[in-house]
């Protein structure tokens, strides 16, 4: 067995998602966390209420896009915008896209799912999932006066990572696993129970090689316990 950092994996055939553990050891190892990502996510009974506020501390900033393991990276020059949890600062990292989501919420996949990658200082990750239908419609984000400036030319871009959030922010709270190699926990994960709208274009400076399926297949709860936040309004 292989123990590479850059060895290949993808998304089907022999490197696909049901043989990532066996393609080195690190894989094999972040495999071995029980508690896996992506999940579905329903509001039922079991759903336990979540007693703990993800508060977003966003602002706009410069990112660079870097092309980096079957997707695009939107990677932030500074650390500037943060989430606090349970009194932890946790540092926005990077921003990327799967095609369709990775999670699902009711039954229901969506077309396009960002994740929000964040780290506090003991270099633990939190992740925020905010799903997206992709639309033909004028404007990138959906009813969003945003502002934001893009330049994939000269790979810079002025954006807060707000506009892809809803104003109320109801989500599901898990401990779960990155959703790519090496698949390593623990993981604080939050998904938004909301679902934006999104032009179609915005794929298109990613035709081809990165606006392909790139999701994960659905992991077992493995008696995990889920949280749901409800924000109502103010």
């Amino acid at each position: 067995m292989k123990k590479n950092m850059d060895v290949e994996w993808g998304y089907s055939g022999d490197k696909g998602p049901e043989n990532w553990a066996s393609l080195c050891d690190w894989f094999a190892r972040g495999a071995e966390f029980p508690l896996q990502s992506p999940i579905h996510l329903t509001k039922g009974e079991e759903t336990k209420i979540e007693g703990d506020t993800l508060s977003f501390h966003y602002q706009k900033q410069r990112f660079t896009d870097k092309e980096f393991k079957n997707t695009i990276h939107l990677v932030p020059f500074d650390q500037l915008s943060y989430v606090e949890f349970k009194k932890e600062r946790y540092y926005l990292t990077d921003i990327h896209f799967h095609l369709p989501s990775e999670h699902i919420i009711n039954g229901k996949q969506e077309d396009i799912e960002f994740h929000f990658v964040h780290m506090n200082s003991k270099k633990e990750n939190l992740v925020v999932g905010v799903m997206y239908q992709l639309m033909v419609q004028e404007g990138w984000l959906y009813n969003q006066e945003n502002g934001e400036s893009w330049n994939l030319e000269k790979h810079e871009h002025w954006v807060n990572p707000d506009v892809f959030f809803p104003e109320q922010k109801s989500h599901f709270h898990y401990i779960g696993s990155l959703t790519t190699p090496p698949t390593s926990g623990p993981i604080q994960w939050f998904v938004m129970d909301h679902v934006g709208k999104l032009n179609q274009e915005f794929l298109l400076p990613f035709d081809g090689q990165y606006a392909r399926p790139n999701n994960r297949p659905i992991q077992p709860l493995n008696g995990r316990e889920i949280y749901y936040f409800e924000e109502f309004e103010q």
